[in-house]
């Protein structure tokens, strides 16, 4: 039984338990559906400077996959797979839905606990009309519902009174998206769910449990606060999902080297005594989307700078973090000029006390810009890595470009 675990061994863990380690065979459906049901979602996010960050875990653990595979699989009337709010706006299996059930209700129910509930028990009307709406002509994107009050306004990002209904719709669980272009097209949920799946009824203390289990196994050795935020969830909710975890001997307790607190290890966790990847993790990748876990298992204060005034950025608008076997040696920030053909390194850098190899990743550059279609490799002089990875990849440095 184990019960104490090195800082490195957590580190394997949990790489193993997110998919890194294996080889990169030829990819398709069946290995793309395997790499999605190991994580249990891929978080959205609207970013395209470089390529938008559902695609990126699986191209991070499976390398070069058709990326119109994953759209089939996601995007369609009939995909297995459904939007909902379960990090973030995320993707999950559509039978992974009615784990959700509880939290639409609460969305629906609880007036005054959270904005869309409130918004909602004011708009009833609106409400009424998107639900007549979708009936009659669904799915639509919000800009095609024809309302006066679709202009965008001050409040909720802007958003105008349609866009806010069809949002509150969907985390009430009575329509879900499909997306073309990544727009979101918004129809009822008995259209594109099965009516077993929606009239499914999962109590929430079971359900919390369920989601407590699956995180744990996507990440293999977590603290409470790990767990929480994977789907989250109240950390007293996670607590008393953990207690009855560790009596059924799904959660092991574990102390873990510097961590500072009590973690839990899956019963079916892997520690393997190497990893070898190689790979770019979105800012939205599980492995980093909690920064303090980024922080204690290694080493790297992360965070993304989009909302960061340009000439205060440190690293770059959207920098993603250099995975290298066990290690996250760097970041490095992307665009992709599909005018010009190109992948962009607006920047690279080493992280103090990491050991970049850069013959590696200069090769990870390659293959991912061919992933990309791009044929071309351009790197920027900003950062402590950028000339030795420009003069690996045999291009020229260009000089950076001024920002305002």
């Amino acid at each position: 039984m184990v019960d104490k675990l090195s800082a490195a061994q957590a580190r394997r863990i949990a790489l193993a338990a997110q998919g890194f380690g294996g080889s990169h065979s030829p990819v398709g459906t069946r290995q793309v559906n395997l790499a999605i049901h190991r994580l249990g979602l891929l978080q959205l996010d609207s970013v395209n400077v470089f390529e938008r960050s559902h695609y990126l875990p699986l191209f991070a653990r499976l390398g070069a996959y058709d990326r119109a595979s994953l759209d089939r699989l996601t995007f369609t009337k009939r995909a297995p797979y459904v939007e909902y709010w379960a990090h973030q706006a995320a993707l999950i299996p559509l039978e992974h839905r009615p784990l959700f059930h509880w939290r639409m209700d609460w969305f629906r129910a609880n007036r005054g606990k959270n904005s869309y509930g409130t918004w909602a028990a004011a708009n009833g009307e609106m409400l009424d009309f998107l639900r007549a709406e979708l009936t009659e002509k669904g799915p639509l994107p919000s800009g095609r519902i024809e309302h006066d009050a679709n202009r965008r306004t001050g409040s909720w990002w802007g958003w105008s009174d349609v866009k806010t209904g069809l949002e509150a719709l969907l985390v009430f669980g009575e329509v879900v998206p499909t997306r073309i272009n990544f727009e979101r097209h918004y129809d009822l949920a008995e259209r594109r769910i099965p009516a077993a799946n929606l009239e499914s009824s999962i109590p929430k203390t079971d359900a919390v449990r369920e989601l407590v289990r699956f995180s744990l196994q996507a990440l293999g050795v977590a603290t409470r606060r790990d767990l929480s935020d994977y789907y989250r969830l109240y950390q007293d909710e996670t607590q008393a999902a953990l207690v009855d975890l560790v009596e059924s001997g799904d959660a092991i307790p574990v102390a873990v080297e510097g961590w500072g607190e009590k973690a839990y290890l899956h019963r079916d966790a892997r520690i393997p005594r190497r990893i070898e990847a190689m790979a770019l993790l979105s800012p939205f990748d599980p492995i980093v989307w909690e920064r303090a876990r980024t922080e204690r298992m290694f080493d790297l204060f992360y965070r993304i700078e989009i909302y960061t005034p340009a000439p205060k950025r440190q690293f770059g608008y959207y920098t993603l973090p250099v995975l290298q076997d066990e290690a996250l040696v760097g970041r490095i920030d992307l665009k992709s000029d599909r005018q010009a053909g190109a992948l962009r390194v607006q920047s690279a850098w080493r992280q103090p006390g990491g050991a970049p190899d850069v013959s590696r990743i200069a090769q990870l550059l390659r293959e991912t810009a061919a992933w990309q279609g791009l044929g071309d490799l351009v790197v920027q002089d900003w950062g402590d890595l950028a000339r030795e990875l420009a003069a690996e990849l045999r291009v020229p440095v260009v000089e950076r470009t001024p920002v305002e």
